[in-house]
């Protein structure tokens, strides 16, 4: 064995955000809402005893809120996100290389540890997140990434592990395979499991025992590396710097019902701006821009409109000016009168690399100025905070924003949301 993997996912992520800051919160249930209050999105180990399940509508389970039994939160992904941030710093102070797998959950590259106490190290890590986040996390470790993945799932379900399981003997790995259904199995989407049961395939050790021939066959590449992995051969590397997007999408349901073009403009600059700033992050440019408009097709009482119009700009661009431009070209072209609009996105395609872009000799457009301008105002918004300056057609109202009646505060990245410690005793 000369690699060494621990995976370390955050503890039901969204409700522990939110009682980071309101431990009076801790051992009681708490759920996070979707976009509009619409449904559970993630839930605490306390909502899971009650037996609320993921996908509940918030109208099923509003007594139970209303009467103090369960603790509902609008979703906050400012907080999230920055907290988030926090714990994979964190988690960069113990391996030399991490790999940030999801908003929760990262890998790191144990292998210079082999040989020293990985269950004492990892109770370290744990603990010191904990002080440093109040995040509590579960760590996996083990040879291969995939295998990783199977010790964090079972240090979860564990009591004896307790958040911590290292899996490096090779009887302790063929038992945790054994205990792990292949539906758990990392990659193994719901088609495939159904696939593996009809030839014989139940859990993740019976997987381990088919010969690469057939893996291959019914499961291409990747299937073949995931056995692998699962036998303790490591096939997957650590990705340290995520590849570029090949497509960004910005998409909301409206907070009510939207029938006035301005609204919908507004909306749509809104939703091109931020597919600009992701554009610029990762230090890209878009050539085409995609905007769609629906109705709610749920709905009985309302006439039913879909419409998509595709632009491709003259020259690739991450400038908010053009996008919220084109963009909002493309919404007049397909806005029709007397609908009740549920939703708009945009869609950026045909990204490159800003240092990649194909000029137009008959360009008008003043780049460098564009440049300077987005670089000016990527400036602001990261000293100030979000929308701090706007283009024009962005708008100042907020009909068309997502319904948020139950969010808490930015504690991490608004200055006037600091929680206020009382120091008059």
């Amino acid at each position: 064995m000369s690699t060494l993997f621990a995976l370390c996912d955050c503890n039901n992520f969204y409700a522990s955000c939110e009682r980071a800051f309101q431990p009076s919160l801790n051992g009681k249930p708490v759920v996070v809402l979707s976009n509009n209050d619409g449904c559970v999105i993630a839930r605490s180990n306390e909502s899971k005893a009650l037996g609320i399940q993921m996908g509940t509508p918030f109208f099923q389970i509003r007594d139970l809120v209303e009467c103090g039994d369960l603790h509902a939160f609008s979703s906050n992904y400012t907080l999230y996100g920055d907290i988030s941030s926090r714990v994979m710093r964190g988690l960069a102070e113990f391996a030399p290389s991490v790999e940030v797998y999801s908003i929760d959950e990262s890998f790191l590259d144990l292998s210079n540890m082999l040989g020293k106490d990985m269950n004492a190290y990892c109770r370290q890590i744990k603990e010191s997140v904990l002080q440093w986040t109040k995040i509590p996390i579960s760590l996996g470790v083990a040879p291969t990434k995939a295998l990783a993945k199977v010790a964090n799932r079972l240090a979860k379900k564990s009591a004896k592990a307790n958040g911590v399981l290292v899996l490096t003997d090779p009887h302790h790995i063929t038992a945790a395979l054994k205990a792990t259904s292949i539906e758990d199995v990392w990659g193994v989407g719901r088609q495939y499991a159904k696939l593996l049961r009809r030839h014989g395939v139940e859990t993740a050790y019976d997987f381990t025992l088919k010969q690469d021939a057939w893996v291959k066959k019914h499961m291409a590449v990747v299937g073949l590396r995931l056995v692998k992995e699962l036998r303790g051969e490591s096939c997957l590397d650590l990705d340290e710097v995520s590849p570029p997007k090949k497509g960004i999408c910005t998409s909301r349901s409206f907070g009510e019902r939207l029938t006035e073009l301005n609204d919908l403009v507004e909306a749509t600059a809104n939703y091109a701006a931020k597919c600009a700033k992701k554009l610029r992050k990762q230090k890209s440019c878009a050539k085409v821009v995609t905007v769609f408009v629906q109705t709610n097709h749920f709905s009985e009482r309302d006439a039913q409109y879909f419409n998509s119009k595709t632009i491709a700009m003259p020259v690739a661009t991450s400038s908010d000016l053009e996008l919220i431009h084109y963009a909002t070209l493309a919404l007049k072209s397909i806005y029709r009168a007397g609908y009740r609009y549920k939703k708009t996105g945009v869609i950026l395609k045909e990204i490159v690399p800003d240092n990649q872009i194909q000029y137009d000799l008959l360009d008008t457009v003043d780049r460098e100025k564009h440049g300077s301008i987005m670089e000016t105002v990527d400036k602001l918004t990261t000293r100030y905070g979000r929308d701090v300056v706007k283009v024009g057609t962005q708008g100042l109202g907020n009909s068309w924003q997502l319904k948020c009646e139950r969010k808490s505060p930015c504690y991490t990245t608004r200055l006037s949301d600091l929680p206020i410690v009382n120091n008059s005793v």
